[in-house]
């Protein structure tokens, strides 16, 4: 066993565990991170994104021992208890979602691409979009609702004036 120490969505928390322990499973089993989801549990799905240190990582790819001092946040972490982040709540309206086991890993791995979007200002092509969720996999939707909730919280955020989406 190894003892570390991670913060995870702004909380500071350690733990023993086996050094071959995923983090994907510290984060739901441990922690009670249930937004975590494990999809395909190689890395081709994208379902179990989790920001580690600010930047989108698969947590099912990942070694719990690997993210030592590190700061981890879950989609638990965004938008508070009502989803009330813009690009939450433009998955609701676009129907960018119909079962939601994938959901959380698309929320996670736009939200650098939407943040960087609204900073500059700028509506992206659909290609870019598709290009910027292209390691997460939806089985029900089609994309179009994904691409066209991404666009929205754009919008959203140049037309509020807001650099934080």
């Amino acid at each position: 066993m190894t003892d570390i120490t991670l913060e995870v969505n702004g909380t500071e928390k350690s733990l023993a565990v086996e050094p071959r322990r995923l983090l994907a499973d510290v984060l739901r089993h441990e922690f009670g991170l249930s937004g975590v989801h494990i999809g395909c549990a190689h890395g081709a799905c994208g379902c179990c994104t989790v920001h580690i240190d600010g930047v989108p990582k698969l947590s099912c790819l990942t070694f719990a021992v690997q993210c030592e001092g590190k700061a981890i946040a879950t989609v638990e972490s965004v938008g508070g208890p009502n989803a009330e982040h813009a690009l939450q709540q433009a998955f609701k309206s676009e129907h960018g979602l119909q079962c939601g086991y994938c959901t959380p890993g698309f929320v996670m791995a736009l939200i650098p691409f939407v943040e960087a979007m609204t900073s500059q200002r700028r509506m992206p092509e659909d290609d870019e979009i598709r290009e910027a969720m292209s390691g997460n996999i939806c089985r029900c939707t089609g994309y179009h609702g994904i691409v066209a909730a991404v666009r929205k919280a754009i919008g959203d955020q140049i037309a509020g004036g807001s650099n934080r989406s």
